[in-house]
């Protein structure tokens, strides 16, 4: 007697966007719709055009919703971290390079190729402090880290938002590090390297702790928003 293996499930847009609503709100027809259409998503189409989801499908629209909504990543950097290869439970968040560590160095071309911006953008995020480059032998050198920055500043500017409106996100952060600064200071400036190190770790969870107290209240606010 010989078995068939069984075909796979299938599901239709309004199943998945059904199934997703519990961890994303703001999921809908339409956007996964434009998620296809931007190339991220191929789902197979019935005779009569419908769309069909497999648990593949699924778990790859999952990991682009969740970078969208936990690493604030544009859909262009998106597709090469899918692009990487590895599922959603393999894939591990970015995160910054840890306080205290040495970061490699830039040009200006390598930044703006990085961040996929123009020379005349990076130099307006330059004036209104949003990159703040090193400058030797009267070359502009910036931290790697800038390249990130540029980038997410590049989406935003996609969207209408000049650098000089920017500066919100730059200030807010500023008050933000002054706040722990208040509170490692003294282990900072010690000569002592272990009480150092200490506030360098201390530095580090506060950051990540407030980072997260950010996100949570910035989301409160969008959905705020969105109930007018």
């Amino acid at each position: 007697m010989t078995t068939t293996a069984a075909e796979p499930r299938l599901h239709t847009i309004g199943a998945v966007c059904a199934r997703l609503q519990g961890e994303f709100d703001d999921i809908s027809i339409s956007k996964i719709r434009y998620l296809e259409d931007q190339g991220l998503l191929t789902p197979k189409r019935t005779r009569g055009g419908y769309r069909l989801f497999s648990e593949e499908d699924v778990e790859r629209l999952e990991t682009i919703l969740r970078l969208q909504r936990d690493e604030f990543l544009p859909l262009r950097v998106i597709r090469q971290e899918l692009a990487s290869g590895g599922s959603s439970a393999e894939r591990k968040p970015r995160r910054p390079t840890a306080i205290g560590e040495q970061e490699g160095e830039l040009d200006l071309a390598e930044l703006c190729e990085r961040a996929g911006i123009d020379a005349t953008l990076a130099r307006a995020l330059e004036e209104f402090g949003l990159l703040v480059p090193r400058v030797e032998g009267g070359e502009r050198l910036y931290r790697e880290s800038d390249a990130e920055i540029a980038a997410a500043c590049g989406g935003l500017a996609r969207y209408g938002i000049d650098a000089r409106h920017l500066r919100t996100f730059r200030n807010s952060a500023g008050r933000e590090a002054s706040l722990l600064e208040q509170l490692v200071a003294p282990a900072l400036r010690s000569r002592n390297p272990e009480r150092r190190k200490a506030g360098l770790d201390d530095l580090q969870a506060l950051a990540e702790a407030s980072q997260e107290l950010t996100r949570l209240l910035f989301w409160r606010e969008l959905r705020a928003l969105a109930e007018r």
